[in-house]
């Protein structure tokens, strides 16, 4: 089934969408010191190309973890983040037009809130939480 969703969610904006965190990385890898946000970028768009199987959950850190999170969160939003949650949201208001595609909606929702806020997240597989995709 996960295949499946997988499938259909790559044609219904998930191949777009992947293709756009994956130039927003390559935009950030090009300044030598936004590599950390293209490595999140890049994890992140392999992500939204086959999203079915996998969930994003909160990394666990302490609190000079959560400072750096939150400093590497707003730069990525003020470069990247509003323009790629934007794209999700506009494909997901495209996905719910029909009854089939809510979930998918669903999921651009999701990684609309992710596009905003990608430091402090992993992406593990369903029932795991020390399997990093």
């Amino acid at each position: 089934m996960r295949l499946l969703g997988n499938i259909i969610w790559f044609v219904l904006g998930g191949f777009v969408m992947g293709l756009g965190w994956w130039f927003a990385s390559v935009l950030s890898a090009i300044t030598i010191i936004g590599i950390p946000w293209a490595i999140a970028g890049f994890r992140i768009g392999t992500f939204s190309f086959w999203p079915f199987g996998r969930e994003v959950v909160d990394r666990p850190s302490g609190a000079s973890g959560k400072t750096l999170s939150l400093l590497g969160n707003i730069i990525w939003i003020v470069f990247c983040g509003w323009w790629l949650a934007l794209g999700h949201l506009l494909s997901a208001l495209l996905c719910a037009i029909t009854i089939i595609g809510i979930p998918f909606a669903l999921q651009h929702i999701k990684l609309a809130g992710l596009a905003l806020a990608p430091f402090g997240k992993e992406i593990v597989l369903i029932g795991s939480r020390s399997a990093s995709a």
